[in-house]
């Protein structure tokens, strides 16, 4: 059967991840074990024949890296980029690639950013504990949401994630192969979004992991009884690592 495939990838190690960052919106850089770990996952994504028709990438450093590391590790010599002429620096990557005898379109969507962390962004925990003690004791006292000065609402955060998803699913039809490149909290409520959740999960997320959904996109729109038939629907991967353990494909 034809299906849809969306492979959903979390950006390899950052500098953040490695002080313990509240990164949010902030364009850190990747460590070089988190290089490493993004031209692995593309070895892997080569060996394995997994070859995207399009590409979506979050606009922020650590994610647009974690791509072109990604494009190198499938064969730099396979891509030719043909950016636009009037994208901004931070968005060269945009445009499409020549790459497996076709055209692979490369859109930078501002919507798989992460998470606006307003006043926290950049901080450690520690550090905005010493900066705003009254509301870090807050949120370490409750489970309950407590809004963070500047930072996006939940609800805008999870919007982002249900227009993501609603993009996906009308730009693309059967046979497409689309590579979606971000960060583990927004990659969270795509994946709520995606499978229909009426809450957000907390999911364990390691660098460069895989998430990839197989989706008969004729009958998405459907609403009788296909959506309860899981030969339609189908995760074939979750939080998959292999690639750094494996790292050619076997």
């Amino acid at each position: 059967m034809t299906v849809l495939k969306l492979l959903l990838v979390r950006h390899g190690q950052s500098v953040g991840n490695t002080e313990g960052r509240m990164e949010g919106c902030s364009s850190t850089g990747l460590t070089p074990l988190g290089v490493e770990q993004s031209r692995r996952l593309g070895q892997h994504l080569a060996t394995t024949g997994w070859h995207p028709t399009h590409i979506y990438c979050s606009p922020l450093a650590r994610s647009t890296t974690t791509l072109a590391e990604i494009i190198n590790g499938l064969g730099k010599e396979a891509f030719q980029a043909v950016n636009e002429p009037n994208s901004a620096p931070q968005a060269a990557i945009a445009g499409t690639l020549q790459a497996f005898g076709q055209t692979v379109p490369v859109t930078l969507l501002d919507d798989l950013r992460e998470y606006d962390a307003g006043i926290f962004t950049g901080l450690t925990w520690a550090e905005a504990c010493d900066r705003h003690p009254d509301l870090c004791h807050q949120l370490e006292t409750s489970l309950d949401w407590q809004p963070i000065p500047q930072a996006e609402t939940l609800e805008q955060g999870h919007n982002r994630a249900q227009r993501v998803v609603d993009g996906l699913i009308e730009r693309h039809r059967n046979g497409d192969r689309v590579l979606v490149v971000g960060h583990h909290w927004i990659l969270q409520h795509v994946i709520a979004c995606l499978m229909g959740c009426d809450r957000a999960w907390g999911l364990p997320m390691a660098n460069t992991a895989l998430f990839e959904f197989w989706i008969d996109r004729d009958r998405w729109p459907q609403t009788g009884p296909n959506r309860l038939n899981s030969e339609l629907w189908r995760i074939r991967r979750f939080n998959d690592t292999n690639h750094l353990h494996h790292p050619h494909g076997r």
